[in-house]
């Protein structure tokens, strides 16, 4: 097969580790090699770089087959010469032409990353006309739809000089394969917001990626995208999390399973994690196992690992804990295994396997390509993050609401800017089922912040971060807001960066610029140090460049804790970084479900209610919360609920909010589904009746009962539940039917 598939390019590999039967190996492969007239190559089957490395192998094929190293048996090598050898070594191995058809082999392999050629896909323009044109024109129709009085002149100077800068760097089909996805999400009626270094720009908000109009902003669209840099943009839309799917595949239907997939994560090691993989490998008690992982949170080599062993009553200096440290430090930040990434998608104009391995994900439908994305942005190829954001369901819900109550479409650009009475509720922290502000951490910050205008959101978004945080740039901020320190800058440089943000530096970006101003930085070695940020977690490597930053800042004159201060908020940033860009999307949003619990506190309830899961809170406590603010929350009733909450009548000026079937914990879509339907008919005229015509069975009408959803039969609850379903299927059974008036009574395990 190989010979007629392969002519000419078949060969037969041996290789030969000193093992029992090595010289009956090598007749075996020699005679194959001989009767089909193929060349055989000498191997090394290597598996590490030296022998010493053996000890760390063997663990690793241990953690592999999941089975402790003393019960591995064969699968372990039977010694250490699966290294890398000495060609002294080899050549008493294996013969002249063996090693030489392995050198012809070797420079057979001129392929390098710099021949992979990616190109956008071509099927986003329609026939005739080119990717400047068709975004052009798309750009100014969005611009007549978000200004329908007429574009402002600052606002198409803007959008002029973002088409020149994208038409130069031939960026267009990056912007328009955006926006056909994002199209194709408004026409399905599903809500999506873009964010990322070049969401909130003129072009996307014209273009509908993104709600954020570039007025609001400060953002600098060449900060982003730049000549001297050379590299795509970045893009991120979020969608609504209960519909994400939808979009996934109308990707995959668009192009082809073959020609888009999901981009891979590479999981490395992390303290807990090498800790427990390798104790377990070493076959310790897998409590202690878990006490020693346990036992820190940070990694500080071999000698934190031994004050850890003692502090778990382990002796460090014993055969197994030596074992146990000195294969864990080796084995650090080492790549562990190989993930899905959220909704990173690579698009590619022809078969993508020509570019990069692609596999079959575990869940059906889905392709994964093979390479982390950090690999992917090393070699150009084009990556689109479809991410999932709960908010986005209930705020999408929400507006449907508003839009039916109103009787006009309600869009998230059409809520009001700068509302009075949504900032004084955000001062008061009164933030519970909004977006991002909602945590207890928010909560203590805004009455101290007290943000008054959409930029002290973005600035509320991202100071309660790790990287502020660990930087101790929070209480200096405040201060200077609240006019308690006076707001001064080291130099005219860092003015120039910190001005916006009061001197204090709060976003990655402003991180970047001042490696650049005070340091001495590069725009090529600025955007190293946004790479090592990004992977410091896993790979490491931050070490180089805080030497240089500390170094560079001295030598222009900067004080050492001001320089100590942005090295421990890039460590900080390393953890969890928040980009202005970002933060910007992310308090559009926070702004927008701000004014709706402020304004439409009902349909806000429901769109939340009929979005679980998500966010901080359980439905529990929404309810509660809004019970507070004066919303009339009904319980469910099988007369009247559907499967999600609805608005009702009330009476007043906020509508009355009726719990659907979704709030009974266990209940099945499809039961509540039946009894709508049967509803639909007729109303029911007894417990039975309902039972009968939705097809109930006792567990569902136990769960009934438990939420209360029987009342109008005359249902009185205890606590013997059980008990109601058993009474409630041995009437169904018998085909006893309630009279007008009549209730089953269950009380402390009496039936009347």
């Amino acid at each position: 097969w190989l010979l007629q598939n392969a002519p000419g390019r078949a060969r037969i590999a041996l290789a030969l580790h000193f093992r029992s039967r090595d010289e009956e190996h090598k007749a075996s492969v020699c005679a194959v090699a001989a009767q089909f007239a193929l060349p055989v190559v000498a191997t090394g089957d290597v598996v590490m770089h030296v022998r010493s490395a053996k000890p760390l192998q063997d663990t690793m094929t241990a953690i592999r087959h999941g089975v402790p190293v003393a019960r591995c048996g064969y699968r372990l090598a039977a010694n250490a010469e699966q290294h890398l050898r000495s060609r002294l070594r080899l050549g008493n191995l294996y013969t002249r032409d063996m090693l030489a058809e392995s050198v012809r082999v070797a420079q057979l392999c001129t392929f390098s990353l710099d021949e992979l050629r990616y190109d956008y896909p071509v099927e986003i323009v329609p026939p005739g006309q080119t990717p400047a044109d068709y975004l052009r024109a798309q750009a100014y129709l969005g611009a007549h739809w978000r200004y329908p009085h007429g574009i402002p002149a600052a606002v198409q100077d803007l959008l002029e000089r973002e088409l020149q800068l994208i038409a130069e760097l031939q960026y267009e089909s990056y912007f328009l394969t955006v926006y056909d996805i994002v199209r194709y999400a408004r026409a399905k009626n599903i809500l999506c917001q873009g964010r990322g270094s070049a969401a909130n720009s003129a072009v996307c908000y014209c273009l509908g990626v993104t709600a954020v109009d570039p007025a609001r902003g400060t953002l600098v669209f060449e900060r982003f995208i730049s000549k001297e840099r050379n590299e795509p943009p970045d893009i991120d839309v979020d969608f609504e999390h209960q519909r994400r799917e939808e979009v996934i595949q109308y990707i995959y239907g668009k192009y082809g399973r073959d020609r888009a997939a999901l981009t891979a994560v590479v999981i490395s090691y992390h303290p807990k994690s090498v800790l427990r993989d390798v104790g377990t490998a070493l076959g310790v008690d897998l409590a202690i196992v878990d006490k020693v992982a346990k036992a820190g949170h940070s990694w500080g080599g071999r000698t934190e690992l031994a004050e850890r062993m003692v502090s778990c009553g382990l002796d460090p200096a014993s055969d197994i804990a030596y074992k146990w440290t000195y294969l864990a430090e080796h084995m650090m930040r080492f790549p562990r295994h190989m993930s899905q990434h959220p909704g990173g998608f690579v698009i590619a104009h022809s078969k993508l396997s020509r570019l990069v391995p692609v596999e079959n994900a575990r869940m059906a439908d889905r392709t994964v390509v093979q390479w982390d994305k950090d690999d992917l942005d090393a070699v150009g190829l084009l990556k689109i993050d479809i991410l999932a954001l709960g908010m986005l369901s209930a705020m999408r819900r929400t507006l449907e609401l508003l839009s039916g109550l109103r009787g006009e479409r309600v869009e998230l650009h059409n809520i009001p800017h700068e509302d009075p009475a949504t900032y004084d509720m955000i001062c008061r922290a009164d933030t519970v089922g909004v977006f991002q502000i909602e945590s207890r951490g928010q909560m203590s910050m805004l009455p101290r912040l007290r943000p008054r205008t959409f930029y002290d959101l973005v600035i509320e978004v991202a100071i309660i971060r790790p990287g502020p945080i660990q930087g101790g740039m929070i209480h200096p901020y405040l201060r200077r807001r609240n006019g308690t320190d006076p707001v001064t800058y080291p130099s005219a440089a860092i003015q120039g960066v910190l001005e916006r943000t009061l001197g204090i530096p709060i976003f990655q970006e402003q991180v970047m610029q001042i490696a650049m101003v005070a340091a001495g930085f590069s725009a090529g070695e600025a955007d190293q140090l946004r790479r090592a940020m990004a992977a410091w977690k896993r790979k490491g490597g931050l070490e180089q460049f805080e030497d240089k930053l500390m170094a560079g800042m001295a030598e222009r004159g900067y004080t050492s804790a001001f320089a100590a201060a942005i090295v421990a908020q890039i460590r900080g940033f390393s953890d969890y970084g928040f980009p202005e860009s970002h933060a910007a999307s992310f308090a559009l949003l926070a702004y927008a479900s701000s004014w709706m619990k402020c304004h439409e506190p009902a349909a806000f309830l429901t769109a939340l209610l009929n979005s679980q899961p998500m966010g901080f809170y359980s439905p529990s406590q929404l309810v509660q919360d809004a019970v507070r603010h004066g919303v009339e929350v009904r319980p469910v009733d099988v007369t009247v609920s559907g499967w999600e909450a609805a608005l009702e009548p009330s009476g007043r000026p906020q509508h009355a909010v009726r719990l659907g079937f979704n709030n009974i914990r266990g209940m099945q879509q499809d039961a509540a589904w039946r009894i709508e339907e049967a509803r639909a008919v007729q109303p029911f005229r007894d417990l039975h009746d309902l039972g009968v015509r939705a097809g109930l069975d006792a567990t569902q009408l136990k769960l009934l009962a438990s939420a209360n959803a029987l009342a109008p039969f005359g249902a009185v609850l205890a606590d013997e539940f059980e008990l109601v379903a058993r009474g409630l299927a041995l009437l169904a059974a018998r085909d006893i039917a309630f009279e007008d008036g009549a209730a089953l009574l269950v009380h402390k395990g009496h039936q009347r």
